[in-house]
């Protein structure tokens, strides 16, 4: 008899926990740290990312995202085009290491829209098209009198920054702990061209966002 029971109860909250969902809200916002990485050039940054949508139906959402990072590497003289590193070479001497570090502040914006599957009650996944623009703004960080220079020479000011469109594809989760308030784990991999003419190729990055997310409005239905 314990067993019927047992099994019964694993049944029942089985059927819970597959059962769709049956409350869509008309809105979500999310907001939540967000990391980006970037190896062509060993840039890893922090920051947060926002999203606003609507539900347009219980599958299709509209919205708008929003991400800002912040983070540092070191360049190279092999990140540079090439017409960079034939310049470098007339001004470098034969067998001297070069490295430069630099500062990073950069944002995202997309638009555009998003696939819902809510076919579990406790888990609703997403797809959606990454497309939008990156904006990157370098601060250089000359250490040597011959990098200070070499900065002098090829970027003025010691500031380079540049704005491209990006393309790629994301997805994830929320984790519904209830109709008003879940958990959102994102992923984005995109592929962008920043800084074009100055550094030698484009770059592929992955954006990793968890956070709360907030659900109002009516239930579409």
């Amino acid at each position: 008899m314990r067993s019927v029971v047992f099994f019964l109860v694993v049944l029942s909250l089985a059927s819970a926990g597959f059962a769709q969902q049956d409350y869509v809200s008309r809105y979500d916002l999310f907001a939540g740290f967000s990391y980006l990485s970037s190896p062509k050039l060993n840039l890893v940054e922090r920051g947060f990312n926002t999203e606003f949508g609507v539900n347009a139906t219980r599958w299709l959402a509209l919205g708008v995202d929003y991400s800002y990072f912040t983070g540092h590497s070191t360049l190279f003289p092999q990140d540079l085009t090439t017409a960079l590193q034939l310049e470098l070479a007339t001004i470098v001497p034969p067998g001297v290491a070069v490295s430069l570090p630099f500062d990073s502040i950069t944002y995202t914006f997309t638009a555009g829209p998003q696939f819902n599957y809510r076919g579990i009650k406790r888990v609703t996944l997403f797809a959606r098209p990454a497309i939008g623009g990156m904006h990157e703004r370098a601060t250089l960080k000359p250490q040597t009198p011959l990098t200070t220079l070499l900065v002098a020479q090829l970027v003025p000011g010691g500031k380079k920054s540049d704005l491209e469109p990006f393309f790629g594809v994301g997805g994830g989760f929320d984790l519904n702990a209830s109709r008003r308030f879940g958990i959102r784990v994102a992923f984005d991999y995109v592929h962008v061209n920043l800084f074009d003419g100055f550094l030698k190729d484009s770059r592929n990055s992955l954006r990793i966002s968890v956070g709360p997310t907030l659900r109002f409005g009516r239930n579409v239905e």
